[in-house]
């Protein structure tokens, strides 16, 4: 079993690898998916040693924390998972609209419970931040539902610097998740001083950039109109050539180790100061156990800096 790592300052204690659960019925995001698969997966990730697991409202939207919920009841270990979501999202005449008014988010959350057919969260997150709502009202009425009892942590997600400080102003904040991998660092200069000032704990989202960081992509991959990484700028002609020959740097090293590069690049994302846990996304089982290898890594300081100085 791999050992438990505590989040930020909260008292919430987690195998440090955890699973993101968008492609768990988040019909929206993926076309084709198994729902059926997607509860056998998260099922199968459990009984692995994961107990983190994070989902969101725009997953399906709704889907997502459906079937995660079904999946955690047919298991009946509720207590031992750590199950994060989030909101912010609702839709307004067919448009998705952000909302982070006091009375939505606590609807949100009643709403996330009822879906998840639990009677509390370990963590919610803020998903996107409004453009009205003052933050720190925001997150004031998270802290009511803490208080209550509902929600245990309070995170939030894609928020800049300024808006994090204002979020955070009373120090409720335990939380935040951004974006962040090797190729997009910006997190590193704006973000993590803060964050490790403020014990509050980084969780990154794209961790393997799409799969580029996974080493399965070569020069002769192509992607459709329809696939989002056609339209991401580190998948654009130039950039995507030498993206590649980093990821085949990374190799080498990966190789020296007799290690895998994803499971590479994980562990030195969780060498990290502000990072405590990851949340690498899975479609099936077998991925699943490939992330768990991660915990089998160790990285030197001179490795450490290798990676770093690489993808400076």
């Amino acid at each position: 079993m791999a050992e438990k790592t505590r989040i930020g300052t909260t008292d919430l204690y987690v195998n440090p690898i955890g699973l993101g659960t968008n492609a768990v019925g988040g019909h929206n995001l993926y076309p084709n998916l198994d729902e059926q698969q997607g509860v056998n997966m998260v099922k199968e990730a459990v009984e692995n040693g994961v107990d983190f697991l994070d989902t969101a409202y725009i997953y399906g939207p709704g889907y997502s924390e459906e079937l995660v919920g079904k999946a955690i009841r047919e298991m009946g270990n509720r207590s031992e998972i750590v199950l994060a979501t989030k909101g912010a999202q609702k839709f307004v005449n067919g448009e998705e609209v952000l909302d982070n008014s006091p009375a939505f988010l606590k609807q949100s959350v009643e709403d996330s419970l009822k879906r998840l057919k639990t009677d509390y969260l370990d963590m919610y997150y803020i998903h996107f931040p409004d453009e009205n709502t003052p933050k720190a009202e925001a997150v004031g009425a998270l802290k009511e539902l803490k208080d209550e009892g509902k929600i245990r942590s309070i995170g939030v997600s894609n928020m800049s610097l300024d808006q994090l400080k204002e979020a955070n102003q009373d120090g409720y904040v335990d939380v935040f998740q951004g974006l962040y991998n090797l190729f997009q660092r910006d997190s590193e200069k704006e973000l993590f001083p803060y964050i490790v000032e403020n014990e509050i704990s980084f969780v990154p989202f794209f961790p393997l950039a799409s799969g580029l960081l996974a080493g399965k992509y070569d020069k002769y991959t192509t992607f459709p109109d329809s696939d989002l990484r056609s339209s991401l700028p580190h998948f654009q002609e130039e950039a995507f050539k030498e993206n590649l020959e980093k990821v085949e740097e990374l190799r080498k090293i990966a190789d020296r180790k007799g290690v895998e590069v994803p499971h590479l690049v994980l562990a030195w994302y969780l060498e990290h100061e502000a990072i405590d846990v990851i949340i690498p996304g899975a479609k099936n089982k077998e991925q699943v156990k490939s992330n768990l290898q991660t915990l089998e890594v160790k990285i030197s300081n001179q490795e450490f800096d290798e990676i770093d100085q690489l993808f400076t």
